[in-house]
């Protein structure tokens, strides 16, 4: 394998995560590591397989992808000898994470590169100590796993192959590189306090447009009579008028002239049933009136007696129209005015006969 197109390919790799910084993240914390794993060493090492440690500190750079620099050591036996054998190794790994926000636990695939120092001894040919094989060589490592997160604290579960670029190992059956398998567990604890969560804002509602409300006649009082213009028989009332129902002017007092009472006497003459009649008709053509049944007299007698005589004529024509249909609360007495109402002179029988009467007086 090319040594060269390897390493180009990793720190392409390794390229394409830092492209994601630009990216909102769940977590961006910082976190320092620590690793225990069991390496399974290329046989042509002639070491036996075991245990490696190693410590390291990284974040999340977006949802997805973590970057970590990492320190590891491994120090095995020798096959067959009692000669020191140590790797060390520093690397920067990018892994990307199968995760979406809200999820505990995920897997993820690794790719990493960096540099790995042997210190090893090995026998002397010529007789006396063992020589020394120093250097610095080119790693590169490929792995996945599986991660959890506790909030603070996140545990990794990893399984990989490194290689190792040592081309002064002596082998002339092999490449010019070892290829190791690792597994290891590491543990991470994150740094500072929980980031705060961006929240987006919800979409503003479409603003409501008024409607104009539809004007109808039912709504205009041209001219303020308290009758809407659908309604309105009238529409020129004066202000301050009385009106109907259907807004024309009714009178004040309800006429019931040639209602007259003969002298001294309450009942009603036989040519007063006409008039009340219409003043009937008035009353039911307009139900929302209320009328006031007043009596008078003229000014012959007591004004004691004729109080009484006004109070029975009322009566009289109050008894008439509620036998006629007119609803008792539409009217207002009986009552009875005696001879301090008069509307003509009581010096002549004329005059007198015209005061011995009844009104209805509008009450609205």
């Amino acid at each position: 394998m090319n040594k060269k197109l390897l390493c180009c390919a990793l720190v392409g790799a390794l390229g394409l995560a830092q492209t994601a910084m630009a990216q909102d993240d769940l977590d961006d914390r910082w976190y320092v590591s620590g690793t225990v794993g069991y390496g399974l060493f290329d046989n042509d090492r002639s070491v036996s397989n075991d245990m490696f440690w190693g410590f390291g500190v990284g974040k999340f750079i977006s949802e997805r992808w973590s970057v970590d620099l990492q320190l590891d050591h491994a120090n095995p036996n020798q096959k067959g000898t009692q000669l020191n054998w140590s790797l060390y190794s520093a690397s920067l790994v990018s892994r990307y994470h199968f995760r979406d926000a809200g999820d505990n636990w995920w897997p993820y695939f690794a790719i990493g590169a960096g540099v790995q120092r042997h210190e090893d001894e090995y026998p002397n040919a010529a007789g006396g100590g063992p020589l020394d094989r120093r250097g610095n060589d080119l790693l590169a490592q490929v792995g996945a796993g599986l991660q959890a997160d506790y909030g603070r604290t996140a545990l990794r579960a990893e399984a990989g192959l490194r290689y190792d670029f040592d081309d002064t190992a002596g082998r002339p059956d092999r490449d010019d590189y070892f290829s190791d398998v690792y597994v290891g567990l590491t543990a991470m604890v994150k740094l500072g306090p929980e980031p705060v969560r961006a929240v987006t804002p919800a979409p503003a509602p479409d603003p409501v447009v008024p409607v104009a409300p539809v004007v109808t006649c039912a709504d205009l009082d041209d001219d303020g009579d308290g009758v809407n213009n659908c309604d309105d028989k009238c529409p020129n009332s004066q202000a301050g008028q009385t009106v109907g129902p259907d807004g024309c002017p009714v009178p004040v007092t309800i006429d019931l002239r040639g209602v007259n009472f003969d002298f001294d006497k309450s009942s009603l003459r036989p040519d007063a049933v006409a008039i009340l009649s219409e003043a009937v008709s008035i009353l039911q053509k307009y139900p929302e009136l209320r009328v006031e049944v007043a009596g008078h007299t003229d000014s012959i007698g007591t004004d004691a007696y004729n109080q009484g005589l006004s109070e029975r004529r009322a009566r009289a024509v109050y008894d008439y129209l509620t036998s006629n249909g007119i609803d008792a609360s539409r009217l207002v007495g009986p009552n009875g005015y005696g001879e301090n109402r008069p509307i003509d002179t009581n010096d002549t029988s004329e005059g007198r006969a015209r005061n011995r009467r009844t009104e209805l007086n509008v009450q609205n």
